[in-house]
């Protein structure tokens, strides 16, 4: 069974998602680390025990990565966005067997990629060139080490949670079979985009605040 690992906030830089998230959700979002391979760095919040929201951003520290950053980030159109606003981006997904939904995506997904951020080592979808499945839509997929806590039970609980998860689609029907395809159809409330308005995710949160929204 598929289920929802996290969803992934990308802004220009770290301090610019930070400011926008204290903003939004009331929260100082906690470290997460830095991603050397890709030259990314990130802070995480926990929504659950096994659902969390990454915040990320280029590390202008780190030496530039040997190939495209994931999560589109080095797209120049993408980073003209994000240095007006942050945005929620994209999503990932957890299969039971990631292998197995890899092959059976309708959307190609890149390949599967071993990553490693401090101790902690996952594998992971994104094509070679960096870009997102469906401008974001289509989810990554991933893969925790096996027999081992999820890395949202290590987050302090800060008393947030993800209270539902929607995507807006031009075309909900098509979008509904692709995501079945990897069995995360059922993880999002598909609805009908306006004419002309780009598809793109909502998640509303449960916060220490109140209900907040992040789009």
């Amino acid at each position: 069974m598929t289920e929802l690992d996290h969803i992934t906030v990308a802004a220009h830089t770290l301090a610019q998602g930070l400011a926008y998230l204290r903003d939004a959700l009331g929260i100082d979002l906690p470290a997460g680390g830095a991603h050397p391979r890709m030259a990314t760095h990130n802070h995480l919040l926990r929504l659950g025990d096994s659902v969390f929201l990454e915040l990320i951003a280029i590390d202008p520290a780190a030496p530039a990565p040997l190939r495209p950053r994931w999560f589109q980030l080095d797209d120049p159109g993408l980073q003209a966005e994000l240095a007006v606003t942050p945005r929620l981006l994209t999503w990932v997904v957890r299969p039971r067997d990631i292998a197995e939904t890899f092959l059976a995506s309708h959307t190609p997904l890149g390949a599967l990629e071993p990553m490693q951020r401090g101790d902690l080592r996952w594998l992971i979808s994104f094509p070679n060139d960096g870009a997102l499945p469906q401008g974001g839509m289509i989810p990554s997929l991933i893969r925790w080490p096996p027999h081992a806590p999820h890395p949202a039970t290590r987050m302090a609980d800060l008393g947030a949670s993800l209270e539902r998860f929607e995507a807006v689609h031009p075309d909900p029907a098509g979008y509904r079979q692709d995501l079945a395809s990897i069995g995360a159809d059922r993880l999002v409330e598909i609805r009908q985009a306006p004419a002309g308005a780009r598809p793109h995710l909502i998640a509303h949160l449960r916060t220490p605040s109140g209900l907040r929204v992040l789009r």
